[in-house]
Formats: structure tokens, C-alpha cells, sequence
């Protein structure tokens, strides 16, 4: 999908622990936020407040987690780590590029998930990290 594809007015967001400002570049060739680590070859974005939410609350780091409003600087595809294998039909409205995403605001309001969901989520990545699988996979 090309970034002139998206919905007149959508909102697409990017959650993490770093601390960006507006016309910050988020690019893809850093060290993941999740699972082993390695070398992230696509960032990912999102249309859902609630994806960015889990987001910026598993992104490894300390203290609160940000939320930031985004723009694609070239075209995004669904995130396969969901689409196919979660939620068929991308119903998270889940992407992933290859191309840096601009900071344009952060979401300064916005509510967490509960200690219950976070915790029963921790676990199961836990469990899939067990069993060698990563949270996600490039």
C-alpha cells in the first residue's frame, strides 16, 4: 500500500519506549524492540490505537512507553506476524515498511492495558519464546 493509498484522515501510529520528536525519522536497520534483538529489517505502524498501545508497552526499555502519530515516507504492506497468522483480514489494521516513518505528534493521553491483559500477554510471548518462537519474525 502506498502512503497516498491511505484513508483521507487516518491516523497511523508507531509504539516504542524511545523518546522522538516531530520530523524524527523511524527506520528500520536498528536493533527490534522485541524478542532476540537482532537487526529489524521493516518498521511497523499501525491504524489502531490499541496495536500501537501493545506496542509501546512490550517495546523493551524502561519507563512509560510513547505513542506516536506517523506518516509512511514510501509504501507498507500488512504485517504478516498477524494477518496471517493471527488475525486473518488484518483486522488490527497491522503494517510493517521498509521505509522510515516521520514523527508528526505523540498521543500524550491514552489508556494501558490492564495489569491482567499485560501479564497473561508477557506470558504467552514467554511460552512462544520457549518454544523458539520469535514475536516477530523478519
Amino acid at each position: 500500500m502506498n502512503p497516498n493509498e491511505t484513508p483521507a484522515n487516518q491516523l497511523l501510529y508507531h509504539g516504542t519506549k524511545a523518546k522522538l520528536q516531530p520530523g524524527d525519522l523511524i527506520q528500520a536497520g536498528f536493533h527490534s524492540n522485541y524478542g532476540a534483538r537482532k537487526q529489524a529489517a521493516y518498521v511497523y505502524l499501525s491504524a489502531t490505537l490499541d496495536a500501537a498501545t501493545w506496542g509501546a508497552e512490550l517495546a523493551v526499555g524502561e519507563g512509560r512507553g510513547h505513542i506516536y502519530l506517523v506518516e509512511p515516507t514510501g509504501p507498507f504492506e500488512d504485517d504478516p506476524n498477524l494477518t496471517d497468522k493471527k488475525f486473518p483480514g488484518n483486522p488490527t489494521k497491522s503494517y510493517r515498511t521498509r521505509h522510515p516513518l516521520r514523527v508528526t505528534g505523540e498521543v500524550t493521553e491514552w489508556q494501558g492495558h490492564s495489569p491482567e491483559q499485560l501479564h497473561a500477554m508477557r506470558t504467552n510471548l514467554e511460552r512462544l519464546k520457549q518454544q523458539g518462537i520469535e514475536a516477530i519474525e523478519d
